[in-house]
């Protein structure tokens, strides 16, 4: 009967092997998982950055080069739906962000859209998976620049009072009296009223961030 039994526990011991074995296989596969996980979380937060990165750039630099007491209604116009911005510098921004997250990455520059590939630098690591330690993260983000006003319907920009000492019959730049432009009227979201003095521009990336938001595609 002690010689049963001891047989039955050999031949238990075997099968408790195995069973410790893949349990053990198991946990650390799971924890594989979650390291690749994290390595994919990585490159998204890293191809985010990158994409917000782009579109900003392009966005905070919308007037770059311009020469506001020459723009009409229509440039305005133009201005707002997206059509003179350029995507100047913008990857190079993409490419400075993706290495602050410790990846590399690939823009495709396509106004107002910019869209960013990453990949990163660091990998999975060893593992008891083979080939762990070769798997880069990789993501995409695509960002998007999107008008927040609008000229001010049906209003008219007023020129500032200047009389001109010498008549002249071509119309002065920007629609205004005496070469002066008029100001400019924007009804931007949530109600806001907006107005711009050309004559006194400011800071035009802070217009360009009024003018402009900056987010996501989903």
């Amino acid at each position: 009967m002690v010689t049963a039994r001891a047989r039955d526990e050999g031949q238990a011991f075997p099968i408790y092997v195995v069973a410790v074995t893949g349990l053990l296989f198991a946990a650390f596969a799971f924890v594989v998982v979650g390291m690749a996980g994290a390595t994919r979380s990585d490159a998204q937060g890293a191809a985010d950055a990158a994409a917000l990165a782009a579109a900003q750039e392009a966005r905070d630099n919308a007037f770059e080069g311009m020469n506001l007491l020459t723009l009409t209604q229509g440039d305005w116009e133009e201005i707002l739906r997206g059509g003179r911005l350029v995507a100047v510098g913008a990857c190079a921004k993409a490419d400075t962000f993706a290495a602050m997250n410790d990846a590399t990455a690939t823009c495709e520059p396509n106004t107002p859209e910019f869209t960013v590939s990453v990949t990163t630098i660091g990998t999975v690591g060893d593992s008891v998976i083979p080939g762990s330690e070769a798997i880069h993260g990789k993501a995409e983000a695509t960002a998007v620049i999107e008008p927040r006003c609008s000229l001010k319907p049906g209003a008219t920009p007023t020129p500032s009072p200047k009389p001109s000492p010498k008549p002249s019959s071509t119309p002065p730049p920007g629609g205004g009296d005496a070469g002066t432009p008029p100001s400019v009227e924007f009804r931007c979201k949530g109600g806001v009223a907006l107005t711009f003095d050309p004559t006194k521009p400011g800071s035009m990336t802070q217009l360009a961030r009024k003018l402009f938001s900056v987010r996501l595609t989903d």
